[in-house]
């Protein structure tokens, strides 16, 4: 039974071919996004995001391939980033566009979602997110939670994952490949903050 198992498994990994593409946003695409992480009165168009199909390993080690939103301007840069993950096959949970989360980003970490795009404010402040330009990128944030200059984590749930002191699996920190391509791509990585940590997060 272990021997058709892992026959399958190479069968269907012989079968997989991995996509890297970006392009204008499709009108399907579109249709899901208005309303939800594209709101009337959103000042970035759509003319200036790009829609991303992006092939990963998820955490059992299946090729998978997601969806993903991002500005023009940074679209290249993901989809080198996110192929040499793939060819490094990197574990990743999920890449989701946050509108099969009703647009939540409380609902996409919980559900540890990579996304980029999601016309929103920053919790708590006034301003608009880097998120809402589609100019940062949140990867495994369950295991990579972000933490408040009060201590408060987001998503709660991940407390567990606040002390980085301590090695578990997904991690990121400044050794991990996913960091490092960020940083090598001219990305800031939010957990290399002077005061409040988002370990999860890379914008320019």
């Amino acid at each position: 039974m272990r021997a058709l198992t892992l026959l399958l498994s190479c069968l269907m990994l012989m079968a997989f071919r991995p996509v890297f593409t970006a392009e204008p946003i499709p009108p399907q695409v579109e249709a899901r996004m208005r309303g939800s992480s594209y709101p009337d009165g959103a000042t970035v168009s759509l003319g200036e995001l790009r829609y991303l199909r992006l092939s990963y390993y998820d955490f059992n080690g299946v090729p998978q391939t997601g969806e993903m939103v991002c500005n023009a301007a940074i679209a290249q840069d993901l989809l080198e980033i996110f192929q040499a993950l793939y060819e490094a096959e990197y574990p990743i949970r999920s890449i989701r566009l946050v509108d099969d989360f009703g647009a939540s980003d409380d609902a996409s970490m919980l559900a540890d979602n990579t996304s980029c795009f999601n016309y929103r404010l920053v919790p708590g402040q006034g301003n608009l997110s880097r998120h809402a330009l589609g100019m940062a990128v949140d990867v495994n944030p369950f295991e990579n939670p972000y933490i408040d200059t009060k201590g408060v984590i987001r998503p709660p749930e991940a407390a567990q994952y606040a002390d980085r002191s301590r090695d578990f699996p997904h991690k990121i920190d400044r050794q991990d490949l996913c960091c490092r391509l960020f940083l090598e791509h001219g990305f800031m990585w939010g957990g290399g903050w002077a005061r409040s940590k988002d370990y999860q997060h890379f914008q320019k």
